[in-house]
């Protein structure tokens, strides 16, 4: 893979500040003509010593409209010399910059209903907004109006108006600040997770599964929120809304059929034709997904759709050091989609006439095609298993047939022109795949999984982690950078709880530990009882954004409360319980009336109000838990548990008391610190296991 070059057609301008950048998002515009500056104080101190207001310009580099906006407006000679003379133009890569990209689209959706990218954001030197949009064309079409129609009027406003500007940004800065703070107080309701089934019904997609109409993303966290309502409620309706969901997303085009991985969303209600663009956490959060309703259902599918998601993450997205990359591309030589789309004469030069056909109708491609100029974008008519059974053919010998066929296309679309690989690591995002592997392993039971996981989580440790806690965001070409937001701590911590809980390395706990110390430090805030997405000690932040909702990844202050939660229990620590417990308070209101919003926090709710299964594994001499018992623990769907192995160096009351039973390896299943009594056996652990079922005691209601 390569990185993203500057545009198809594109006349390349000397190199601009952005070339002593990292990001590939920020070195694409490296050759623009538009005057640009990174996110920073050069540009800042500039628009106050010439009064002039700033272009914030932000977007990534998988971004299909940041590459036509690109192409239309910022290449442009005339309208960079427009844009040149009006503002003062920066360049934010929102991943690397998440914090910056939360102020100002905030502002946009505030001000205008809607956001997404890439966002332009004209703010005064003091960089609060007051004109803000998404994708401008050069010149007014579509209902929206044209950049340099907006730059010119821009340039008028601020010669002529300049104080209702400065006075209309400053309210806006007042009410987006007084909306941020917490209002109320309320505790969790006991029928919460009733309550997001009962809204997810509302809401579901019966068709075509997803939630609400096009275009649509991966529910993730609504989708693992349900199944733990299926668990817990025994509630027949959550479990169909994740399989039909599941099921769905696996057989469209969002899904890559031929080498793995889910592509962003889907622009259509049936998840057929895709947004191309491949992002690592998707797969991050869809693999734990899939493998749990694997457990669940015993579905094939799902456990096949992990595996090559997560090998395709292996193949694609991992760089020689250890950590994984962020995205691929949506485009490639120049056309959004190119690298993914077939014909049918293109497969039968590959697979020969017999097997395209039949590999034609298995995936819907047909002269016609289903996307621009005849080209197809594959799909899984019927599952393989039912396209099999529907000819009368042996289901396993199809699969196989199936993935011999795939494999060779896989080579042919090697050959062609990749999407630019976005080649930076993100600390967060890295975290989300580490536990995503090691789920991975823990019900496949292939041990590529959790050796990549290692790899990367000790890399990270190494490089982006200070001996006081402190994370680092940004790893790119030799680089670390940025100093992290409070999505890099609380997913890089829960992910070495879930890598402990996967090897039982005890050297994984205490960096948890510090680095959940250093995240309270730094983020909470005690007055509100919430967390900060962004650290006090950055001065350029007009504000410090913060959100309990879910998006497109969990709310980071979830993650963090179910971290504390996790870490209080197997180091046998309590000193964040208030704040824990102050937090669901905090969150109460918002929580109890749009649950479906706050899945995750549904979640870390759950693990609080238990009853949690507490396994500890005791082997004899400090061996490892056998597999046999490991099996019966990682084989048992549960929405929420803690596992350890106890060790020489185990301390707390988790591991008291606890020895193995007649020399060999022992399970103890404790709720509360209670136990059961030990057993050697792993159908007798399994069997405790099944009643964490029936322990469930939160008063629920069930609903069918």
């Amino acid at each position: 893979m390569t990185q993203q070059q500057p545009s198809v057609g594109a006349t390349p301008h000397r190199e601009n500040r952005l070339g002593r950048e990292t990001s590939p998002y920020l070195l694409q515009h490296r050759h623009n003509p538009v005057d640009w500056y990174p996110w920073g104080e050069e540009a800042f101190a500039r628009a106050r010593e010439e009064n002039k207001p700033l272009l914030i310009s932000i977007g990534y580099s998988a971004c299909h409209w940041c590459h036509v906006m690109e192409r239309e407006s910022f290449e442009n000679p005339d309208i960079a010399r427009l844009i040149n003379e009006t503002v003062i133009p920066v360049k934010v890569d929102r991943e690397e910059r998440p914090d910056v990209d939360a102020i100002y689209m905030n502002a946009c959706v505030a001000m205008t209903g809607q956001g997404g990218w890439p966002l332009n954001a004209f703010v005064t030197p003091e960089l609060k907004t007051f004109f803000v949009g998404t994708y401008f064309p050069p010149d007014s079409r579509w209902g929206r109006p044209g950049f340099v129609q907006v730059l010119q009027r821009i340039r008028e406003a601020w010669l002529t108006e300049r104080e209702q500007i400065v006075e209309q940004a400053n309210h806006l800065h007042r009410e987006l600040e007084r909306y941020g703070r917490v209002q109320r107080r309320a505790a969790v309701e006991p029928g919460v997770m009733a309550r997001l089934v009962e809204q997810s019904s509302a809401q579901f997609d019966l068709g075509h599964g997803g939630f609400g109409s096009a275009p649509k993303f991966p529910p993730d966290q609504r989708l693992a929120a349900l199944l733990a309502a299926a668990h817990d409620l025994g509630s027949d309706a959550a479990l169909r809304m994740v399989t039909k969901t599941l099921d769905a997303m696996a057989c469209g085009g969002m899904y890559d059929q031929i080498g793995g991985g889910f592509a962003r969303y889907s622009v259509d209600s049936e998840w057929l034709i895709p947004h191309f663009e491949k992002m690592l956490y998707n797969q991050a959060l869809l693999v734990p997904v899939y493998l749990d309703a694997y457990l669940l259902t015993r579905t094939p599918l799902y456990l096949r759709v992990a595996v090559e998601t997560m090998d395709w993450v292996l193949r694609d997205l991992t760089s020689p050091e250890g950590p994984f990359y962020c995205a691929l591309d949506a485009d490639s030589e120049g056309e959004e989609g190119r690298y993914y789309l077939w014909t049918p004469d293109e497969l039968e030069s590959i697979l020969g006439a017999a097997d395209a056909s039949v590999f034609c109708e298995q995936f819907g491609v047909t002269p016609r095609g289903n996307f621009e100029g005849g080209r197809t974008v594959l799909h899984l008519v019927q599952t393989p298993e039912e396209f099999a059974q529907s000819r009368g053919w042996d289901p396993l010998e199809w699969v196989g047939s199936l993935s011999d066929m795939k494999k060779q296309i896989l080579a042919a679309r090697a050959r062609r022109v990749a999407p630019g690989l976005d080649d930076k690591c993100l600390t967060g995002w890295n975290g989300l795949m580490i536990s995503a592997l090691s789920r991975g392993y823990q019900v496949s039971g292939e041990a590529r999984y959790l050796a990549a996981a290692r790899k990367a989580a000790g890399f990270l440790l190494e490089k982006q982690v200070g001996p006081d806690g402190r994370v680092r965001r940004v790893y790119c070409r030799g680089e670390s950078k940025i100093a992290g937001v409070l999505e890099d701590y609380a997913y890089f911590a829960a992910s070495l709880v879930d890598l402990y809980e996967t090897c039982f390395d005890p050297n994984l706990l205490e960096p948890a530990r510090i680095i959940t110390d250093r995240m309270v430090e730094d983020f909470y805030d005690q007055e509100t009882g919430t967390f900060f997405n962004a650290s006090a000690a950055d001065a350029s932040l007009v504000s410090r954004p913060r959100e309990m909702h879910d998006g497109a990844l969990p709310a980071p202050a979830s993650i963090a409360v179910l971290t504390l939660q996790r870490l209080a229990v197997l180091c046998g620590e309590d000193k964040h319980r208030r704040l824990i417990e102050g937090y669901f308070e905090a969150a109460g209101p918002a929580l109890n009336a749009v649950p479906h919003a706050f899945a995750s926090l549904v979640l870390a709710h759950r693990f609080a109000l238990g009853p949690t299964p507490q396994i500890v594994f005791v082997a004899p001499d400090g061996q490892s838990p056998s597999p046999d018992m490991l099996a019966a623990v990682w084989g048992t769907y549960l929405p929420a548990r803690v596992v350890a192995a106890k060790t020489k160096d185990s301390r707390g009351v988790l591991f008291a008391d606890k020895d193995p039973l007649h020399g060999q390896c022992t399970a103890f299943v404790c709720y509360d610190f209670s136990c059961k009594a030990p057993t050697t056996s792993a159908d007798e652990l399994k069997s405790q296991l099944a009643d964490a079922r029936r322990k469930t005691v939160a008063p629920q209601t069930r609903s069918s």
